[in-house]
């Protein structure tokens, strides 16, 4: 019988959504400070913790003189509630003998490999320490190039940039049903999903909840993600009272998401995880075949299409002719370079450029490969 995924896991990531923590006129102290309780046991059993927390536009709410409806007025709300957000979680968990740190972040952060590593760096750090990371989005200076989307993504991408055991969603959903039971409250919950395919998506609804931006589709679009990284995903009532405690013991809630086995480490489970390349490569099918099947790098006689703007080293998409992805690699020309070299041969690239340079435009090495779907 598989060990259940609380007992197993010494590394946890707990995301909580807005929705979990929204009361009436902002955040709901009640309900914070209970789920702080539980994360202060799970602490106390030895775990490391990090904490995915949103609710800073919540916790705003009381300050406000209506809702905010512009960007420039969500991003504002942000700011004034993040402080509160983080007061009430310093608070709350420090009751329970825990000390915090907050971290903000945008894709942009991620995107960079550099960054990527710096940040990573400073979480192992505070782990080492014993202090729980509370992360959220960094929303004031977010604009639609670097946002995750939702914390849901954010969530998965530290889980896998730390090496979770488990990431832990705690949602207003009780679970994955059927069908969506706002809709159809005859629709039955889905207690384990093994793969993410097509017919899993089409149970989901992407209609989001009552506080937040991320709805089922999204918490899907983040297991699929978290499994093929290693981590399994626990998607848990975040309302019930005790959840923790109860997923703990054994009874049936939410779904479970098990993790596949981890394909890629380092730089190429960065590339696989990116949440945002900068441009992509349209190759021919002789060249998607070599990536797939043979393990080869990509060559400039290959590439038929270059979409976008960079510069040399920097992250791409590789596509396919039908447009599906192959994968994520370095690039190692600026998109202009490749334009010039694109369907030629590697002995003419000095001849094109006027200067020697690689033979990949993507190297093997620095490339990871789509799984298959």
């Amino acid at each position: 019988m598989e060990p259940n995924p609380l007992h197993a896991a010494r590394r946890l990531v707990v995301k909580v959504g807005s929705a979990v923590l929204s009361g009436t006129g902002g955040l709901d102290p009640t309900r914070l400070h209970a789920l702080a309780r539980e994360l202060a046991r799970l602490a106390s059993e030895g775990r490391e913790l990090v904490l995915v927390s949103s609710g800073a536009i919540a916790a705003a709410t009381p300050q406000l003189a209506r809702p905010p409806r512009t960007l420039a007025e969500l991003q504002a709300a942000a700011a004034l509630g993040q402080p509160e957000l983080m007061r009430a979680w310093q608070q709350a968990l420090g009751e329970g003998g825990l000390r915090t740190a907050q971290v903000l972040l945008t894709a942009d952060d991620l995107s960079e490999r550099g960054r990527y590593a710096n940040a990573r760096a400073t979480l192992e750090r505070l782990l080492a320490w014993g202090v729980v990371p509370v992360i959220n989005e960094n929303d004031t200076v977010m604009t639609e190039e670097i946002r995750f989307g939702d914390n849901d993504q954010l969530a998965v991408l530290v889980a896998s940039m730390l090496a979770a055991d488990l990431l832990v969603v705690l949602s207003e959903a009780d679970a994955l049903y059927e069908r969506d039971p706002r809709e159809d409250p005859r629709a039955r919950p889905i207690r384990r999903v093994e793969a993410v395919t097509p017919e899993v998506m089409a149970m989901a609804s992407d209609r989001p909840g009552s506080a937040g931006r991320g709805g089922m589709r999204s918490k899907l679009l983040a297991a699929a993600k978290a499994m093929e990284a290693g981590v399994p995903m626990w998607l848990l009532p975040g309302r019930l009272e005790r959840v923790l405690a109860r997923a703990q013991a054994g009874e049936a809630l939410g779904t479970f998401f098990p993790a596949r086995a981890r394909r890629y480490g380092g730089e190429r489970l960065w590339l696989a995880q990116l949440p945002r390349p900068v441009g992509e490569l349209v190759v021919d099918e002789g060249a998607a075949r070599a990536l797939r099947e043979d393990g080869r790098s990509l060559l400039a006689v290959g590439v038929r299409e270059v979409r976008g703007h960079w510069e040399a080293g920097s992250p791409v998409r590789v596509v396919d002719p039908g447009g599906e992805l192959v994968g994520l690699g370095l690039c190692n020309y600026a998109a202009d370079e490749v334009r010039r070299i694109a369907g030629q041969p590697s002995g003419r690239i000095p001849e094109l450029l006027g200067r020697e340079g690689p033979a990949e435009v993507v190297h093997r090495n620095h490339f990871a490969l789509a799984r298959d779907r």
